[in-house]
């Protein structure tokens, strides 16, 4: 496959063994890289039962196939491995530049397995490839080692660093890997699965060229988009304090409305995601008080979280590596905590919410401290912030004592001990040590009057967004592989992707009434497939989640990967791969014992009992009628989720599995 280097590196830690590897052009072709690479390569070396945290576990690090290739916002890198936090398929996804990095060191993904004696980390330049001992990193955080590695190992050329904190030396269940200062790929407990191997990071160095079949179309590609981005950044010339006028209406709007996804791109280029805090939660998509809440919880969200309090303390902004949108910044946090640290990057949506309206914190300042030590530990925020919400509601209801958190007052936005509990969940300090894995295990310590308010899906906590006002997006939390991930798909993302225009079986989206479009039905079954296979396609392309949701008659995926590869593949054949993609990671967790079905939505998060005020009073939603809608458009028995013998061949998984 011409975007894409032909070969992996495999590194065994126990034996110090480095071993280059091609890989057949067939797999690229049936699965491209990202994702689909690393699904393909863990399915065939993980051995069903494997501790996560044992030496028989693989941590791969994959790239994408349009990385490199001048494709428009195409830079994304993924962590792939068993998780420790739902014993089945893991993934988590990064921007930055460390995924160029990979393919530049001649290889699209390099997979860890064993555990070394000692903390290592892997240098990787154009003529050299070997661990090298780690000790002088091993207990900086992240951005401190980072900065040491890269000062260390700068030769000329600056290298490319992916690393872990505190969290994941100390095995968090709920900990990431790092790279640029603290950016982090968060979920399904990549992080602890690198600490357990004693590997502290990766160094990469590398120069290798990156092919495009045309090259001068891939650019113009790469330029018409940029128009289009610059055109719509006006869209952000409106007041942040819109935005949650904007979401009043949303949320008492009757009908779901779909909107275009050009509509996403003025306010992301503007603000970010955290744009999408006042929105969403005045829409009744982002959720309060532990999922508990609605907005009259949190009446000062529109003043207190306004994007522009956020975007007045922008220092800088920056772009991933070869993104246009430009979501991301810098921000100054001088007068904060006595100037400890100067700045920070600026926190996103998933982050200002689960230490805002879920803790009912009004206090922003608060926000800016959890982000940066949050990075610092290199540590889940979404994880942390949902784990955080069940031990106040815990508190709150006389079920965690004041004597277990030894003082704190753990009580709906006392943000002061609110970020006293986050640095002992990272230092895993007295109750902390509790914490620090998540919902499901502290749940199982507290005991089962705990238990209804822990929110986790088979293990992992939900990203911030209301599964009871978009039934596409619960099955996703339910259903994925990697469950609880809201980037899987969602009805809103749905309308914006205008999949239709790709997928010809995809329906189009059109305004339905909200409480109609919480009742089951195959449109939706088709309209979630279509979303899942299309997700892991730009997964497997290391394409960005902005991206997808900007639209696909702006974000042009299938012309981008037919310009790279050479290849003349329709949209539907595109989809089948995405398919295959997602089938794979399924059959990974039935081999691991993890059945689809046997995952639920916590009863909260189904409307059981519905709430009684705000845009989602009274809703309650089918989520297990809806997930068979949804396995039967993918081929899966409607009773276990599991795909079909028949499915399986038809995708020519079988004949995948048997190449080396």
């Amino acid at each position: 496959m011409i975007s894409c280097m032909g070969h992996i590196l495999e590194v065994d830690l126990s034996s110090g063994m480095i071993t280059k590897t091609a890989i057949p052009d067939e797999i690229y072709e049936q699965l491209l890289s990202g994702k689909g690479l690393g699904a393909w390569y863990l399915y065939k070396n993980i051995p069903a039962g494997a501790d996560p945290l044992g030496p028989d576990n693989v941590l791969g690090f994959v790239s994408g196939a349009l990385t490199g290739t001048n494709a428009p916002i195409c830079g994304r890198w993924s962590i792939v491995t068993k998780s420790p936090l739902t014993d089945g398929w893991g993934d988590a996804n990064c921007g930055g530049n460390f995924s160029p990095a990979i393919k530049k060191c001649g290889v699209d993904a390099i997979f860890f397995k064993g555990i070394s004696q000692k903390p290592v980390y892997l240098y990787v330049d154009d003529e050299v490839c070997e661990l090298r001992d780690a000790a002088d990193y091993w207990g900086l955080d992240a951005i401190e080692s980072e900065a040491k590695l890269i000062q260390d190992n700068t030769t000329g050329k600056k290298p490319s660093v992916a690393v872990i904190g505190t969290a994941g030396e100390q095995l968090s269940l709920i900990s990431g890997v790092c790279n640029e200062g603290g950016r982090i790929a968060a979920r399904s407990g990549v992080g602890a699965v690198m600490g357990s191997k004693n590997l502290k990071a990766l160094v990469l160095l590398g120069s290798k060229k990156i092919a495009c079949f045309d090259k001068k179309t891939m650019n113009a590609f790469n330029k018409e988009l940029a128009v289009k981005i610059k055109k719509a950044y006006p869209a952000g010339f409106m007041k942040g304090a819109t935005y949650g006028l904007l979401g009043t209406v949303f949320g008492k709007l009757p009908i779901n409305m779909p909107l275009d996804g050009s509509i996403n791109i003025g306010p992301l280029s503007k603000w970010g995601s955290s744009v999408n805090t006042v929105l969403g939660v005045q829409s009744g998509d982002g959720p309060v008080k532990n999922w508990a809440g609605s907005p009259k919880d949190a009446k000062w969200v529109s003043k207190k979280y306004n994007p522009d309090r956020l975007f007045d303390r922008e220092i800088q902004k920056y772009n991933c590596y070869s993104c246009t949108l430009g979501c991301g910044a810098v921000v100054n946090t001088k007068d904060l905590y006595d100037g400890k640290y100067e700045h920070t990057h600026k926190p996103e949506y998933e982050t200002v919410d689960a230490f805002g309206p879920l803790l009912l914190n009004d206090n922003l300042d608060s926000v800016l401290r959890i982000n940066e030590i949050t990075n610092r530990a290199g540590i889940d925020t979404i994880s942390v912030g949902n784990t955080v919400a069940y031990a106040i509601e815990c508190y709150e209801n006389g079920l965690i004592t004041n004597q277990q958190t030894g003082g704190l007052k753990l009580t709906w936005g006392n943000h002061q001990d609110i970020v006293k509990l986050v640095e002992m969940i990272i230092a895993r300090e007295g109750i902390g040590d509790l914490l620090a894995d998540g919902v499901k295990k502290a749940a199982e310590h507290f005991g089962q009057q705990t238990q209804q308010y822990a929110m986790h899906i088979g293990g992992q906590e939900p990203g911030l967004h209301e599964p009871r006002q978009d039934l596409q997006l619960a099955v996703h939390f339910m259903t994925d592989p990697a469950p609880g991930k809201h980037t899987i798909g969602s009805g809103i993302a749905y309308g914006n992707m205008a999949l239709w225009d790709v997928c010809s079986w995809a329906p189009v989206a059109r305004p339905e009434n909200k409480k109609k479009a919480r009742m089951p039905s195959e449109t939706l079954g088709k309209a979630s497939a279509a979303t899942a296979c299309y997700t892991m396609l730009v997964d497997g392309a290391g394409g960005c989640y902005y991206g997808q949701i900007i639209g696909a008659h702006n974000w042009k995926l299938v012309s981008y990967l037919n310009t790279a590869t050479g290849w003349s593949k329709t949209g539907d054949e595109y989809i089948e791969i995405g398919k295959r993609i997602q089938t794979l990671r399924t059959l990974f967790n039935v081999k691991h014992g993890v059945m689809p079905a046997s995952r639920e939505l916590p009863k909260r998060l189904e409307g059981k009992p519905p709430l009684r005020s705000g845009p989602l009073k009274g809703a309650t939603i089918d989520t297990k009628e809806q997930a068979k809608l949804y396995w039967k458009e993918m081929g899966c028995d409607m009773s276990t989720g599991a795909p079909l013998d028949e499915t399986v061949a038809q995708l020519g998984i079988p004949e995948l599995l048997g190449r080396t």
